[in-house]
């Protein structure tokens, strides 16, 4: 782990001396190799329990999946804002890649920090880039409303969950993780429940999900912010929030029970009425940041239930997910660059013109709404178990908000690639060869991971 994350300082140094012209090709390169490098290192991670620890650095069967997918992000990123980065001043292009690249070094830390102290400070750091991509290379002028709401949300979110950890600290004299879940769960007088403590861990890591009531800035966020912000949002910053909570839980176990009829009730209904919300909406990309917002919902309802299979479930929706909505931005983003509008009314009729694109829309659209045998569906059903032990009617509502993320799912797919092409869109630029390679590196991972989805689950 330590060796990857020297790599990537490496790979910052690069882009600081390489020329202009060969900055792109050698920088995607690169990255492309790391995260080969990464998937073979920490594949072994995967089906194990037990903390591979140094003193600052830690990974399991938690942390080794979200950091792959990390790290198989940041070349796809880079691949996606590739014709647009094109046009730019090289400068420009530079801190570009400078900044998806600390991102992604950022997020590596924080998913397999073991001090809490690396962990809150990599967990505060990821606003940084991420505020900067959005109001720096986003399209329209919202976008600095946007940088606000998301600069503001996750801040005062996340002050709460520093002075949780210091209060943690005070109490437990340590700062490993580990050890500090080993301490409160052998010690009785820990046990009891910390009731502010973990109502501020709550504030911190359900802001960064989001739940529904605090979701606010991510539509937002996501409208506003440019191809690789929207992927990097999607896929991988709103898991921050629920491995915060999946990792933190052991630590509030006693008194999350107190919160715990209350945040289910809201988890599901938030989940069941942003997938309303998903059916009256206009603009591609809120409808998908909506989505999002009713899948990390059910994420968290699923982190609630205090079962292995919830845990599991949680994480298996996680990390598809990711593959999945950073897929369908993708294909929005190419609706968008041939139409100049992201409006469900005129983006319509692409099987005509673009029939291989309308293959990759079904299967993104399939994996989004958890079409079997996809491991959409494999978390989705570990995470409805888990929710029927909790409270048997619970079922009702899960299995509407379902089929509500089925409907919306077939509603994005239909609209925009069936009907009749606008009759003003006379120039219509041809796919390219490295928009069809992006689609390829997201979805087929989906597919591989039908035979083996136990890769990205807890182990117990």
């Amino acid at each position: 782990m330590l060796t990857m994350l020297l790599s990537y300082l490496g790979i910052l140094l690069t882009i600081l001396i390489t020329p202009s012209k060969k900055l792109f090709a050698t920088t995607l390169l690169q990255t492309a190799l790391l995260a080969l490098l990464t998937l073979i290192m920490l594949f072994p991670h995967h089906f194990t329990s037990s903390h591979t620890m140094t003193q600052l650095l830690l990974v399991d069967s938690m942390s080794a999946p979200l950091s792959i997918l990390s790290v198989w992000l940041l070349p796809l990123t880079m691949l996606a804002s590739h014709p647009h980065l094109s046009k730019e001043h090289p400068e420009r292009q530079r801190m570009y890649i400078i900044l998806l690249t600390l991102l992604t070094f950022t997020l590596m830390l924080t998913f397999n920090a073991s001090n809490f102290l690396l962990f809150y400070i990599t967990f505060e750091t990821t606003l940084m880039p991420t505020l900067i991509i959005m109001t720096r290379w986003g399209h329209q002028p919202q976008r600095l409303q946007a940088g606000t709401y998301f600069m503001f949300y996750t801040l005062f979110g996340s002050l709460p969950l520093l002075i949780a950890l210091l209060s943690l600290y005070s109490t437990t004299s340590t700062s490993s993780l580990p050890s500090m879940i080993l301490t409160i769960q052998s010690n009785p007088w820990f046990s009891q429940p910390h009731l502010m403590i973990t109502a501020a861990l709550l504030v911190a890591f359900l802001a960064k999900l989001p739940i529904y009531t605090i979701h606010l800035w991510l539509p937002k966020a996501h409208v506003e912010a440019p191809m690789a912000g929207s992927m990097v949002l999607a896929a991988i910053l709103l898991k921050l929030g629920g491995y915060g909570l999946m990792r933190f839980l052991p630590l509030t176990t006693a008194s999350l029970s107190v919160y715990s009829p209350v945040l289910m009730t809201l988890s599901i209904w938030g989940a069941l009425v942003t997938s309303l919300i998903c059916l009256r909406q206009t603009d591609i990309k809120s409808l998908m940041a909506y989505s999002s917002v009713g899948h990390m919902s059910l994420v968290s309802a699923g982190v609630f239930t205090f079962t292995p299979w919830g845990l599991s479930g949680a994480l298996v929706v996680m990390m598809a997910h990711g593959l999945a909505s950073s897929a369908l931005f993708c294909l929005a983003n190419m609706s968008f660059e041939r139409t100049n509008t992201r409006t469900l009314l005129l983006n319509r009729g692409f099987k005509l013109l673009l029939p291989l694109t309308t293959f990759w829309w079904i299967l993104a659209a399939s994996a989004n709404l958890g079409l079997p045998p996809l491991p959409n569906l494999v978390g989705e059903l570990l995470m409805m178990n888990s929710l029927v032990f909790w409270d048997t009617w619970s079922i009702f509502l899960t299995g509407l908000t379902t089929a509500m993320g089925a409907t919306y799912s077939l509603f994005l797919y239909l609209s925009s690639q069936h009907s009749h092409l606008p009759p003003f869109f006379k120039i219509f630029k041809p796919s390219l060869q490295t928009e069809h390679l992006n689609l390829i590196l997201h979805l087929a991972p989906l597919l591989l991971l039908i035979f083996k989805p136990e890769m990205i689950m807890i182990t117990w």
